[in-house]
């Protein structure tokens, strides 16, 4: 767990007349973590997220949720409970930010139906809660869970959780491993005859080719997921119907989401990789997880019986239409990520909304992305969304500032 404070000088005062401190509580997603190596999942969120917090008057402690990535939504849903048991220590307004999976784990905490195999006292720090924000969350499931679920599946979780790392953390790999890697991944389009061989050699080499402590990290890493991988069968659209039926909105409690989608891959793009092989195998990756996360099954569709019209409006605005089914940000479909108010919508990758995107589109500071989607993501849309986020974490607490 690791927090932050940022106070505000005596005159940036809120035009409610009273500052507040607010608890904030990040909670990461699939393949998540606080920080590994050089990679701090939340970094950009944080800063942003506080700074816009001070320039409306306010004050803002940040916590990181430390869980295992690929634990049961139950289990890390529980480890935020006791987090922000353990640090919540004062009468001020609490708030749950959850991105992907991590969104799925601040619903449940926040359900008055709740039963999480913790003591109650755990949990007395709820009546202090006022908003729940779920970025790109899985909220109806997402196909590719479907996938990680089987044995061919499990061996691409595994080489996908080693290349986040080093795409993450240490960067470019050796060409031939790079070359070898591209060939693998060129037949995951069919998902039959995986050659398993060639998967399992891929993450062993990799790991060679890591210094004694960067290995270390990373087989703890690939340990926690591969030891504990509940979330990958819960997120499935079926299991996420059975979700649905036992967990519901606190009353009092403002609900809020962000959701992007990215432009489905083509050719073009892949092409315009080649001259350099580690953005070709980024490209090639992301046309994958792509394909993956489009599946579309009518019974369990990933998406809501109906958009309520202010989302609907949004979106129209974001795309000119409302995308459809198959739409997603390379691991999510777009229309799973809506519950509560949509507050922002726009292009952009599963990473794109943390602050993870392209170099070149940001102006200046520390960043790293391993995937190219291709969505354009920039510091103003990310600031737009973060923005908005930082408007209704300060709506949702007005009731705090009356003496």
């Amino acid at each position: 767990m690791r927090s932050k404070a940022v106070q505000v000088a005596p005159n940036m005062v809120h035009d409610g007349g009273m500052r507040l401190h607010h608890r904030i509580y990040l909670s990461p997603g699939f393949f998540g973590f606080g920080k590994i190596g050089s990679y701090d999942y939340f970094a950009h969120v944080e800063r942003t997220l506080v700074a816009r917090l001070a320039a409306a008057g306010d004050d803002a402690t940040t916590y990181v949720l430390d869980v295992q990535p690929t634990a049961s939504i139950r289990r890390r849903a529980s480890r935020l409970a006791e987090l922000v048991s353990e640090t919540a220590t004062d009468e001020g307004p609490i708030h749950l930010i959850g991105h992907s999976t991590g969104g799925l784990d601040a619903r449940m905490v926040a359900s008055p139906e709740v039963i999480l195999p913790i003591p109650s006292a755990t949990l007395r720090w709820v009546p202090h809660l006022a908003s729940v924000t779920t970025i790109n969350a899985p909220h109806y499931g997402t196909p590719m869970a479907s996938f990680f679920a089987t044995a061919n599946g499990q061996r691409w979780l595994y080489l996908l959780s080693v290349l986040t790392y080093v795409g993450l953390t240490v960067g470019a790999p050796p060409l031939t491993f790079v070359s070898a890697m591209i060939l693998a991944l060129r037949r995951i389009e069919g998902m039959l005859g995986l050659d398993v061989k060639m998967i399992d050699g891929l993450g062993r080499s990799i790991l060679r080719l890591l210094g004694d402590a960067q290995s270390q990290e990373l087989r703890t890493f690939l340990e926690e997921i591969l030891t504990d991988q509940g979330a990958v069968i819960q997120l499935m659209p079926e299991a996420m119907d059975l979700f649905h039926a036992g967990i519901s909105d606190r009353a009092g409690v403002v609900y809020q989401c962000t959701a992007s989608m990215a432009p489905a891959p083509s050719a073009r793009k892949w092409f315009s990789g080649l001259p350099n092989p580690w953005e070709a195998l980024q490209t090639t990756i992301f046309t994958a997880l792509y394909g993956l996360a489009s599946r579309y099954d009518e019974r369990y569709p990933c998406a809501p019986h109906d958009v309520d019209d202010d989302a609907e409006a949004l979106l129209m605005r974001a795309f000119g239409r409302v995308p459809g089914a198959r739409s997603n940000d390379g691991i999510v479909p777009i229309l799973s990520q809506v519950w509560g108010k949509l507050i922002w919508a726009g292009h952009g990758d599963h990473l794109d909304v943390l602050g993870h995107f392209h170099p070149e589109s940001r102006a200046g500071g520390s960043h790293v992305d391993w995937l190219r989607s291709g969505s354009g993501f920039n510091e103003t849309r990310f600031d737009t969304m973060i923005g908005a986020i930082a408007d209704g974490v300060v709506a949702s607490a007005e009731r705090w500032r009356t003496p």
